[in-house]
């Protein structure tokens, strides 16, 4: 995984080279692996019987996936479950409006339930699900997220766990993305704008 500031160049480099984008790297792999074994750690000792994991589709797909295998290394076994919200679409700023794509499929009455998102922003889509799930019958919801923004919030909400605080940029890698692009890259970057 390479530590510069921009993408790496390939050797077999097709057509699409011309049009990448030069990325910063935020926080690399292994920063974020190390990270998250400590998240899992503070998790485990807050001793959550019972404990549900709902992930936010799509962004926290991969941090959840990795969270997920650091608590099975830190002795627990929670149940996993998914979540689909939008609020993004196609775009880089919120529409404001946070609509259900995919329901999850778990009973969550009388249990705790840890939400796992990719960013806390505006808090509208975290406190959406909060709320969702409280409503619900949930014991406990704590939330989780990989990256915190030092924005105002639009929702009236912290995160319970954070991996990073994050620079008021937009980011990409790890799970998110711009249009549909970049979820595949080991780190959080931002794109750099050579114009």
């Amino acid at each position: 995984m390479p530590q510069a500031s921009e993408t790496p160049a390939s050797a077999s480099c097709n057509s699409d080279c011309a049009a990448r984008p030069t990325i910063e790297v935020m926080f690399s792999a292994d920063e974020i692996a190390r990270r998250i074994a400590a998240l899992a750690g503070e998790i485990a000792e807050r001793r959550l019987d019972d404990l549900l994991v709902i992930a936010i589709l799509k962004g926290s797909f991969i941090f959840a996936a990795d969270l997920i295998r650091a608590l099975h290394g830190a002795g627990l076994s929670p149940e996993v479950d998914f979540l689909t919200l939008a609020s993004y679409r196609e775009g880089t700023t919120s529409s404001g409006r946070v609509e259900v794509l995919r329901d999850i499929h778990t009973d969550v009455r009388g249990r705790n339930v840890l939400i796992v998102d990719d960013i806390l922003e505006s808090g509208r889509t975290l406190a959406f699900a909060k709320d969702l799930l409280a409503a619900r019958g949930a014991r406990r919801v704590l939330t989780c997220v990989l990256l915190d923004k030092p924005v105002a919030r639009a929702a009236d909400i912290a995160a319970d766990l954070r991996a990073f605080a994050c620079p008021d940029v937009f980011v990409i890698g790890y799970g998110m993305d711009l249009a549909h692009k970049y979820r595949e890259l080991p780190f959080v970057g931002r794109i750099v704008d050579d114009d």
